[in-house]
């Protein structure tokens, strides 16, 4: 009886039936396609505001449009008025956006259009921050309180899940990037089931989402590098020289911020802490040049279509500059996310590497800059993983990718995070 006892299998969780999932096809893509929707529109109105305040304001005034005037009196205005929607507008556009990450609380309905206003000045002023975290905040609201409200019987814990899933596949244009997010969310939780029952409804949002988005908007994160097709042993040694290397410089933000933010917060009203941000940011924009403003997207490939444009030292200074900008902008109160900023730094950063050392691929110095970086910043390793391996359309990128996550992984792995606490503390 014993030896019987010893030879049975594990118990291995059951697989959902297929009538037990249908149910969720349908909210899943309403969501999935809502959720890109209000990405959409956010973008989309930001960047007409960004033309007209860095293109025909400025040449109507006669003033230059990346001139260092300009940018301080841009940055200083974008602060200002994001400042009156924190100060004035009912709802305050919601918590301190330093105690937010990509998993947004469901916040009150009154806070979403003060969110959105803060969040469309900021991305057109040129503050360098990106749309992901008051995004994601205003659609898993707005699934929350929709949701329960339609569908009662639903569990309310689905809804929030489905809107984080639809606007990162929004965001990056793949499902792929949603499912890699709940799947790790889901790492430290019970499930019932298997992974991929669980994963069902939110790839369905997530892949609604980015077929949204790349039906009406058509974002791309290739690059245009180089492709890399065979690794040899200088791309290796390159991969985890690079990818720590960039990720040490995140961290060394990723220290700083508490005390920058506690910095600012001595101030305590948004009226002079969002202006005295936007002084810094544009004193920063003056030191690195237009291309550090803004979330960095658009920039990136400006940088990627000129590997040998700039001299080391150059990629150096923006490299340390857009670092130093998304630090402040983050810290002072803007709203906004911190995963394309940290993209553009880890590609000059691996520009820089390829400058320095010209036997270093630019694929590979830029897609292990990423790497590193994001995962000092955002402590997502599968979003780490994916973004760098999108940026340079390379299968060989892959194996290098991998083994140069293990170093940078070790040196960013049971430290503070860029998040912080309600106290001021920082998230481990």
């Amino acid at each position: 009886m014993a030896q019987d006892t010893v030879r049975q299998p594990p118990p291995t969780a059951s697989t959902a039936p297929a009538r037990s999932l249908l149910p969720f096809i349908l909210p899943a893509a309403v969501v999935g396609v809502a959720a890109a929707l209000v990405f959409v529109g956010v973008s989309a109105a930001a960047e007409k505001l960004q033309h007209v305040l860095w293109g025909p304001l400025p040449d109507a005034l006669g003033v230059g449009r990346y001139s260092a005037l300009w940018m301080f009196v841009m940055l200083v205005a974008t602060g200002i008025a994001v400042g009156l929607v924190v100060w004035k507008v009912p709802g305050h556009a919601g918590p301190d956006p330093a105690t937010l990450g990509l998993d947004a609380p469901v916040l009150p309905p009154v806070v979403l259009p003060g969110l959105v206003l803060a969040a469309g000045l900021m991305l057109a002023g040129g503050p360098s921050l990106g749309p992901e975290n008051p995004v994601i905040a205003v659609n898993v609201s707005l699934a929350a309180w929709l949701g329960t409200r339609l569908l009662p019987r639903t569990p309310d814990s689905l809804w929030p899940v489905l809107a984080e899933s639809a606007t990162i596949g929004a965001l990056f244009g793949a499902p792929v990037a949603a499912a890699l997010v709940v799947s790790e969310a889901l790492a430290g939780k019970p499930m019932r089931g298997r992974l991929w029952d669980n994963l069902f409804a939110p790839l369905t949002a997530g892949t609604c989402g980015a077929l949204t988005t790349d039906l009406v908007f058509h974002p791309t994160f290739d690059l245009g590098l180089p492709p890399l097709r065979h690794l040899d042993a200088k791309d290796v040694l390159a991969a985890v020289v690079i990818a720590p290397a960039a990720a040490l410089l995140g961290m060394s933000a990723v220290y700083a911020f508490p005390y920058v933010h506690a910095a600012f917060r001595r101030l305590r009203h948004p009226m002079l802490m969002l202006p005295a941000g936007g002084l810094v940011l544009g004193a920063l924009g003056a030191l690195g040049g237009h291309l550090t403003l803004f979330k960095g997207l658009a920039e990136v490939e400006e940088l990627a279509r000129h590997p040998q444009g700039w001299p080391a030292g150059r990629f150096a200074v923006m490299t340390v500059v857009k670092l130093a900008a998304l630090l402040v902008a983050a810290a002072c109160g803007f709203r906004g996310g911190r995963i394309f900023p940290a993209v553009f730094i880890g590609t000059s950063l691996g520009l820089c590497a390829h400058a320095l050392v010209p036997a270093v691929q630019p694929s590979v110095g830029v897609a292990t800059g990423v790497l590193g970086m994001l995962l000092a910043v955002t402590r997502h390793g599968w979003v780490s993983l994916f973004t760098a391996a999108v940026l340079v359309a390379s299968p060989a990128v892959l194996t290098l990718l991998c083994i140069a996550s293990l170093p940078a992984w070790l040196l960013v792995t049971g430290r503070p995070q860029m998040q912080l606490r309600p106290d001021g503390t920082p998230v481990r």
